[in-house]
């Protein structure tokens, strides 16, 4: 049975926004993280039918693009000037006593200058411990966030070529190599999308050291993934594809091509125009059920030549999926 989603508008952004990244606070509040703008918006907990008004939290001066909770309330913002002259930073931005309207304590705590980089989707892989995916780089960093008072470092945890941008693509703008990137906690696996190859793979993880273990694998062939959220329980990943307008259920294990279903999007939804990233809700019961979605209306890929506004959606998941 292929799982019907319901769309509810959240907030709508003006067309040529190009809303990037997610995360759902603690309290079922907002952030997300707009590219073109170099901003970072907080959306209050939507209590009912209506919108909710968007507040500025921050900008900064570079392209806003990945955004991870590290500790409550405790994020890490990654900005670039990927698209020009290729260095790129990681700030962390502290709302523990941060109250919308006010200035936000945001810190700049590490440069990856002299190193051509886009920065782009993170994760959590252990308390303190980051993964960037660089699209641009064609690799995955680890980050090991302070502690002590020292400062944060940074290596390659991961290259392949897999994560690289397609030489051949003629598709304008040209798309990122790897983009998001999630590791599920059950299984010991980071899995991640690789955009201009339209490869969803996964990579074990060693648990006792946080390394790779073994050579990446492919889940699924032939979708433009963007980013995903993971329902380990069900055994199955929700893949935005940006330029494709839909929201793809993906089963968590190799060779899952076949077994993938179109859960919002076919026939197009205008709401849905430019689907990019996702997460989970953080109400008990909501993982697997509800998520929240960012789009560009279309920004990137106009379907039928239109822009549409950028908007953060409210997705329902229906009836439970055959895997």
């Amino acid at each position: 049975m292929t799982r019907a989603a319901k769309l509810t508008t959240v907030a709508e952004f003006p067309a040529g926004c190009l809303l990037e990244n997610i995360v759902v606070r603690p309290d079922g509040s907002i952030l997300v993280t707009e590219f073109l703008h170099m901003q970072v918006w907080h959306l209050p907990r939507q209590s009912g039918p209506m919108r909710v008004a968007p507040t500025l939290v921050h900008t900064f001066d570079q392209l806003a693009s990945g955004i991870v909770e590290v500790d409550s309330d405790i994020f890490y913002v990654s900005t670039t000037n990927g698209l020009t002259t290729g260095e790129s930073y990681l700030h962390r931005l502290d709302l523990r006593d941060w109250n919308p309207g006010a200035e936000a304590s945001v810190e700049t705590v590490l440069a990856w200058e002299g190193v051509i980089s886009g920065l782009n989707g993170s994760c959590l892989l252990a308390p303190g411990t980051v993964l960037l995916a660089d699209s641009l780089g064609g690799l995955i960093w680890q980050v090991d966030l302070s502690r002590g008072g020292a400062a944060p470092t940074r290596r390659v945890w991961l290259a392949d070529e897999t994560m690289e941008q397609d030489p051949n693509s003629t598709m304008v703008p040209p798309q990122p190599g790897v983009n998001g990137v999630r590791y599920a906690v059950g299984t010991s696996h980071v899995y991640y999308t690789s955009t201009s190859k339209g490869l969803f793979m996964r990579v074990a993880v060693d648990q006792a050291s946080g390394e790779p273990a073994g050579r990446p694998e492919v889940i699924a062939k032939g979708i433009m993934g963007d980013d995903f959220c993971l329902d380990e329980a069900g055994g199955a990943a929700y893949v935005t594809t940006h330029r494709e307008n839909t929201i793809a259920r993906v089963p968590m294990r190799p060779g899952a091509d076949r077994d993938v279903q179109i859960v919002a999007g076919d026939p197009f939804d205008e709401l849905l125009a430019g689907p990019s990233s996702c997460a989970w809700g953080r109400d008990r019961g909501d993982v697997g059920r509800v998520a929240y979605l960012t789009t560009d209306g279309g920004l990137v890929a106009p379907h039928d030549g239109v822009v549409r506004p950028a908007r953060v959606l409210r997705v329902e998941l229906a009836e439970a999926a055959v895997t």
